[in-house]
C-alpha cells in the first residue's frame, strides 16, 4: 500500500530482538522522544511508511525481508529496510558522517578528516534511501527526511518523484559558511537540500547559518523573514539571533525555512517523576548523600560534549573551596558512543584518567568526589537521579539542542534544583534562567558551578519555575515544522503561503 507520509531516518522505529528463536519487534527502550514522536504522526494518515537501514551479511540475498508491516500503539505502518553491508555502513556512517561531517557541523575544523571518505559510497547509500522512499510514497505524499547522514536524499528523491512534498530536519547544529564550506562536497549537499519544500532547524542561528551557506554557493534570495520571539532571545547567550529567515527563493522553487526546537514528552516524564518508585529511589539517593550536595552530568562520550573540561573544572572547584571536600559529589554519566572509533575512545580514556586521578587526590575511604558511569542508565532510574540532584551540569562545547537538560527540568516536579547550561547548547536560547556558562573559559565554568551551589532557595525555585514553563511551551507535541503541521491537520498545502 502506498503511503501519504514517509519518514526517512537512519534508525529503525523499534528494537529487533531474538526470543525463543523468533525475531520480535519491541518498543525502543531509549528515552529519546524523537522516534515515538515521529511514529505518532502515523495516526493522522491512512497509511504511513518508515525507511531505515538494516545490517545484512549479503545485500543481494533474495530472502532478505525488505518490507515488514508493524502494528503497535501508534497504528499500522510499513517499515522499508535497506540492506547495507558492514563496509557500506562503516563508510557511510562511521567515516563520512562521523569523521568528516560531525566535526564540521560542530565547528571542530581541527578534527575534520577528509582522507578516508568514500564519497561514491555515501552517494550510493543516499540513492538507495531515496529509491526506497520513492517506492513507498503515494502521489503527492509528504516525505520527511532526518539529519545530515541523509543530506543527498532530497536531491535524488526530487529527480525520481517531482510530485512529492519533501521536508528535511537537522537535529545537529548547522555551522557558519566559513566552516561548512570546508567540505569539498558543499555544492552537492546544498543543491540537494534546496530541492526540499521545507528545511527545518532547532534554533534561529542554525537556520540563518544555512541560508548564509546557500547564498554563498547559489543565487538564493531571502523573500521572507521575521523577528525572533522574545522568549527565544536570551541576552548574553552565544547562539541568540533576533531575525530569522522564513522563506528563500531559488530558480526552481520557494523553500520554507522553519525553526522548531525539539522538546521532550512532559506528561510522560512527569508521570515517571511522580511515581512512587521514583520518589522512593530519590529519597534513598538523598539518604546516601547525607548532607552532601549532588551534581549530575549526563551525556554521550564525544569531544563535542566537553566532558574532560567539566571534570577538570570540578577539580579546580575542590581546590578553591576545600570546605566542599566531603560535602559534594559529581555523578558523571558518560555513555560510550562508539568504542570502535578512535576519537571517542580517546575522549573516554581521558575522562576515566581524569576522574581516577581526582578521586585518588581528594577521595577518602568514606567519600569519593566523582562517580563515573559509562553505561546507559534505565530512564526510570535516571529520573530518580534527576529528582535527587541539586544541580544538573550540562556544558557541551557544541550541541544542536540537548534534551538531557529538558528531561532534568521536566523531572523537577517540586521546582527544586538548578541547571548550569553551556551557552553553546541550542537549549540555552530557550532557557535563559539557567546559570549560563562558557565551557571554553575555565573561569566561567568554575564560577557558574559555584554560583549554582551557593544560590539561595527562593532564587533557585523562581528560576526553576521559569525554565519548566519554557520547556512546557516547547514540548515534543509542538515540535513539528510548518509543512508537517499542514499535512497532519489535513489543510491545503501551498509552499508559498504555508508560513503566513
Amino acid at each position: 500500500m502506498s503511503s501519504e507520509l514517509v519518514i526517512v531516518y537512519h534508525r529503525q522505529p523499534y528494537e529487533e530482538v531474538e526470543k525463543d528463536g523468533k525475531t520480535v519487534f519491541q518498543e525502543n527502550k531509549s528515552p529519546n522522544g524523537i522516534v515515538p514522536s515521529l511514529k505518532g504522526l502515523f495516526g493522522n494518515v491512512s497509511h504511513g511508511s518508515w525507511v531505515a537501514w538494516k545490517l545484512a551479511d549479503d545485500i543481494n540475498n533474495p530472502d532478505f525481508e525488505r518490507r515488514i508491516e508493524i502494528s503497535d500503539d501508534y497504528g499500522d505502518y510499513t517499515v522499508s529496510r535497506l540492506p547495507l553491508s558492514q563496509e557500506q555502513v562503516s563508510g557511510f556512517y562511521h567515516v563520512t558522517s562521523k569523521e568528516a561531517f560531525w566535526p564540521i557541523l560542530h565547528s571542530f575544523k581541527e578534527r575534520y578528516n577528509y582522507d578516508p571518505v568514500d564519497w561514491d559510497n555515501f552517494r550510493d547509500v543516499n540513492q538507495r534511501f531515496a529509491e526506497a522512499a520513492a517506492a513507498e510514497a503515494a502521489p503527492g505524499a509528504l516525505v520527511w527526511i532526518h539529519d545530515y547522514n541523509l543530506w543527498l536524499v532530497p536531491g535524488y528523491l526530487r529527480s525520481l518523484r517531482p510530485d512529492l512534498k519533501i521536508a528535511f530536519f537537522h537535529h545537529t547544529p548547522f555551522p557558519a559558511a566559513d566552516t561548512f564550506n570546508v567540505l569539498p562536497w558543499r555544492r552537492e549537499i546544498i543543491r540537494s537540500l534546496l530541492a526540499c519544500d521545507e528545511v527545518g532547524f532547532q534554533i534561529p542561528r542554525y537556520a540563518s547559518n544555512f541560508v548564509s551557506v546557500a547564498r554563498s554557493l547559489f543565487d538564493v534570495e531571502v523573500t521572507d523573514q521575521a523577528r525572533v520571539p522574545d522568549t527565544w532571545i536570551s541576552e548574553g547567550t552565544a547562539l541568540t539571533e533576533r531575525v530569522v529567515p522564513q522563506r528563500i527563493a531559488t530558480e526552481e522553487r520557494d523553500v520554507l525555512i522553519s525553526v522548531t526546537p525539539v522538546g521532550v514528552d512532559i506528561p510522560f516524564i512527569e508521570e515517571k517523576a511522580r511515581a512512587k518508585a521514583s520518589e522512593a529511589k530519590a529519597r534513598e539517593i538523598r539518604a546516601d548523600l547525607g548532607d552532601s550536595k549532588l551534581i549530575l552530568s549526563v551525556g554521550r562520550t564525544d569531544y563535542t560534549k566537553g566532558g574532560v573540561a567539566q571534570i577538570l573544572s570540578f577539580e579546580r572547584v575542590l581546590e578553591a573551596r576545600p570546605d566542599l571536600i566531603g560535602k559534594l559529589r559529581l555523578m558523571h554519566v558518560s555513555v560510550s558512543a562508539n568504542r570502535n572509533m578512535a576519537a571517542y575512545e580517546e575522549i573516554q580514556n581521558e575522562i576515566e584518567q581524569a576522574a581516577g586521578r581526582i578521586n585518588g587526590r581528594f577521595g577518602t575511604l568514606d567519600w569519593q568526589p566523582i562517580a563515573l558511569i559509562s553505561r546507559a542508565i534505565p530512564f526510570a532510574e535516571l529520573v530518580a537521579f534527576y529528582r535527587a540532584a541539586d544541580v544538573a551540569w550540562i556544558t557541551p562545547l557544541a550541541d544542536g539542542m540537548n534534551l538531557v537538560c529538558k528531561e532534568f527540568l521536566a523531572s523537577k516536579v517540586d521546582d527544586s534544583g538548578i541547571l548550569v547550561l553551556s551557552e553553546f547548547a541550542g537549549a540555552a536560547v530557550q532557557l535563559g534562567n539557567a546559570v549560563i556558562t562558557n565551557p571554553f573559559s575555565n573561569r566561567s565554568m568554575d564560577l557558574a558551578i559555584l554560583q549554582a551551589l551557593d544560590m539561595e532557595e527562593p532564587e533557585r525555585a523562581a528560576r526553576m519555575q521559569a525554565m519548566r514553563q519554557a520547556v512546557r511551551e516547547n514540548d515534543i507535541a509542538n515540535w513539528y515544522p510548518v509543512l508537517i503541521e499542514n499535512m497532519t491537520r489535513q489543510t491545503p498545502f501551498d509552499a508559498r503561503h504555508a508560513a503566513e
